[in-house]
């Protein structure tokens, strides 16, 4: 009986639960999310570095030479695909050193989106009123005080959907990981696909596992967004 020929059930049982099949989805997913959760933490961490950096030069004309650097890194970053900055990562600067895959697409798709994290969060800092700085500077605080402490808060309100926006692009991209051989989850549903012969039940299940982890992000955005909103009343 060919796959065409089968029942839904039997199709599924074929797919998933004979041979324990459907463990290459599991360990696929903790894969993707680990993959996610850490580039995420790069990607906020040096985009708001570099964020500050440019806004701080378009500001004030200091740290000119840190402002060139950020302006290189985003204009290349930006300029070339993800996939072929993972493999410049893995294969050609992590070359000689006996590093983890998972690392390597963690530092890749890090550094990636920290590029364009760095691009919003300067735009929301820019859409502030110098009043604000203003304001700070007759508290007492220095530049880099108000931009932490009055700047930061006010421009996150403002930046956090094209921020939410960022994020899912980024789990979205983490599904070319294959390219250095991660077991993703992207790849976990190829792997049954070539296991299997059967192409529709194991990556329509991956798009679903997709679709299904961007709306639960896309609903914890939209509740910040509305408790953030609800603190300025």
């Amino acid at each position: 009986m060919g796959i065409k020929d089968m029942s839904f059930a039997e199709r599924f049982t074929f797919n998933f639960i004979d041979r324990d099949r459907w463990i290459y989805i599991a360990d696929g997913l903790k894969v993707t999310l680990q993959i996610t959760f850490f580039a995420l933490l790069i990607g906020i961490v040096l985009g708001f570095l570099l964020a500050i950096v440019r806004s701080t030069y378009d500001k004030t004309g200091k740290l000119k030479l840190l402002n060139l650097i950020a302006q290189i890194y985003i204009t290349v970053i930006r300029g070339t695909p993800v996939v072929v900055q993972l493999l410049i990562i893995y294969f050609v600067i992590f070359e000689s050193i006996n590093v983890s895959k998972v690392l390597a697409a963690v530092m890749a798709f890090g550094m990636n989106s920290a590029a364009y994290v760095a691009e919003i969060v300067r735009s929301g800092i820019m859409s502030i009123d110098n009043g604000q700085f203003e304001a700070g500077r007759s508290l007492g605080f220095n530049y880099f005080q108000t931009m932490i402490y009055i700047i930061l808060p006010q421009a996150f309100k403002n930046i956090l959907p094209a921020l939410g926006n960022e994020f899912i692009v980024l789990l979205k991209e983490t599904s070319v990981s294959g390219y250095i051989a991660i077991q993703d989850l992207t790849k976990g549903g190829d792997i049954i696909r070539s296991r299997t012969y059967d192409a529709m039940f194991p990556l329509l299940t991956v798009a679903v596992i997709y679709l299904a982890m961007v709306m639960i992000f896309s609903k914890l955005v939209n509740m910040l967004e509305r408790r953030l909103r609800n603190s300025d009343h």
